[in-house]
């Protein structure tokens, strides 16, 4: 609908939308110099003093045959001229201004959204390296982006979603980097979401990833914007909005989530050992307790007899099969887990102490489950803690009950048969078209950043895979 040339008439149309006098938080300012001016805003999202300062003031001495925007100190000034677009741009946390005489209006940029302040991240902790990571204001997000990359080929672009509440998606890449093919895909995706409101980019993961009943993440949640930096100068795409305090990008493959941000910051030989270390936890906590029941309940001949012998007389008295006793304990490891994250912090340790510590050794002093049991489960969780990506280590836990009860049915035969179509489930899917385990399998030309890296010097590909415009970093 469009705006009336009468001023009181828009003044009771805006009024009206907006519940004015009932809606506590909405404003009006009237005022006048050689016209009349109306001013609407939430007072609860704005900078009142750039208001005053930078709009009012300013207006007060205005000449009527000068252009508004020439008097208005604001940095951005857009005009309007129906009532959809003032809406939005009022929701947006602008102000909007209405002159006397004038079909139109002025959207005002004043928005003032309060939000944290720069804090370490919560969930990526590094020893060495940067020590920010993203709040839940955009603006200052985009600020620790651009901090990183002096380049004018940056590009935030953004995209609307939503039908009631309209949010901006901001798209992060580099121009003469970034493959056209996917932005296009990723944009294709964001405009076909038909939903009232998705409120931030923790929704937005949901419905735009490629398989959403899928255990393996197609996009890669991280806090840190050296980490979105990185990515980004490789030929990724970043996906920003207001109110999170994190960023997706994509596409991702498995290595996306292996890798992390001090694997660079450390040197050569201290980052690739932390690799080796980190995919060897990967190793332990899928397949320890898996191969535990497979070789004890089918194929004890493997375990020398020494250790078969200790490993039955701790099993004496326990009355439960080895497939339950590890079902169970992985069960309540998940559960002090789960309990951990919920419970108001100051008793975390209190339940770290009570459910690892007294409720183990009372459970092993009653019979109820063996010591080695105990011993096979703490490695398997402490192994869980080294994947540092949420999403992936919840793919991890998730695969590590698949085997579990793989290796019940027939031990390592039915285990490996199990793995393999893991594997080849790991294979064929793709992240917005890139393979998952690209460009190790099938092969790209990259600077081979799979499971060990190269020295800094010699990494000058960037990734094949993804089909940057540029290949070649130096």
């Amino acid at each position: 609908m469009p705006l009336n040339k009468d001023l009181d008439t828009n003044i009771q149309k805006v009024k009206s939308l907006f519940s004015y006098g009932l809606n506590q938080d909405f404003s009006m300012r009237e005022f006048a110099s050689n016209q009349r001016y109306v001013l609407f805003f939430y007072s609860s999202i704005v900078d009142a003093v750039k208001i005053e300062n930078s709009i009012i003031k300013p207006l007060l001495f205005f000449q009527h045959n000068e252009d508004i925007k020439s008097a208005i100190t604001i940095e951005k000034v857009e005009e309007i001229y129906d009532f959809e677009e003032l809406v939005e741009s009022l929701n947006s946390g602008q102000a909007v201004l209405f002159k006397e005489g004038e079909q139109k209006a002025y959207s005002l940029n004043v928005t003032d959204f309060k939000h944290r302040g720069i804090e370490q991240p919560q969930n990526e902790n590094l020893v060495k390296g940067p020590k920010e990571a993203f709040t839940e204001s955009l603006g200052t997000n985009l600020s620790l982006i651009r901090k990183r990359i002096h380049d004018n080929d940056l590009i935030a672009e953004t995209v609307s979603v939503g039908e009631r509440s309209k949010l901006n998606v901001t798209i992060m890449y580099i121009k003469d980097i970034a493959n056209e093919d996917i932005l296009e895909n990723v944009k294709s995706r964001i405009k076909e979401i038909k939903a009232d409101n998705v409120r931030n980019i923790e929704i937005l993961e949901q419905y735009i990833e490629d398989r959403p009943y899928s255990i393996l993440p197609t996009l890669l949640y991280t806090e840190r914007p050296d980490r979105a930096a990185s990515f980004l100068e490789d030929g990724y795409v970043v996906l920003l909005m207001e109110n999170s305090s994190a960023c997706l990008i994509l596409p991702v493959t498995f290595w996306s989530f292996f890798h992390t941000s001090e694997d660079r910051y450390l040197r050569f030989l201290f980052g690739n050992f932390s690799r080796l270390i980190r995919f060897a936890a990967i190793y332990i906590t899928l397949f320890i307790s898996s191969l535990y029941v497979a070789v004890t309940d089918y194929h004890s001949e493997m375990i020398p007899p020494d250790l078969l012998l200790a490993i039955a007389s701790t099993r004496e008295r326990v009355p439960f099969p080895v497939a339950f006793e590890v079902l169970i304990m992985e069960f309540a490891f998940e559960l002090i887990r789960e309990a951990g994250l919920r419970i108001p912090a100051p008793l975390g340790p209190t339940i770290g102490i009570v459910g690892a510590l007294i409720l183990g050794q009372a459970a092993v002093e009653a019979n109820i489950i063996s010591p080695v049991i105990v011993i096979v489960t703490a490695l398997s969780g402490l192994s869980s803690f080294a994947i540092a990506d949420v999403s992936f280590n919840f793919t991890i836990r998730i695969s590590r009950f698949l085997f579990i009860f793989s290796a019940i049915f027939y031990g390592i035969f039915s285990l490996s048969g199990c793995f393999l179509l893991w594997s080849m489930y790991l294979i064929s899917t793709k992240s917005f078209g890139v393979p998952y385990l690209s460009p190790l399998t099938p092969h790209f030309k990259s600077s081979k950043d799979t499971l060990f890296r190269k020295l800094v010097q010699q990494e000058i590909w960037r990734p094949g895979n993804i089909g940057p415009k540029d290949g070649r970093k130096k």
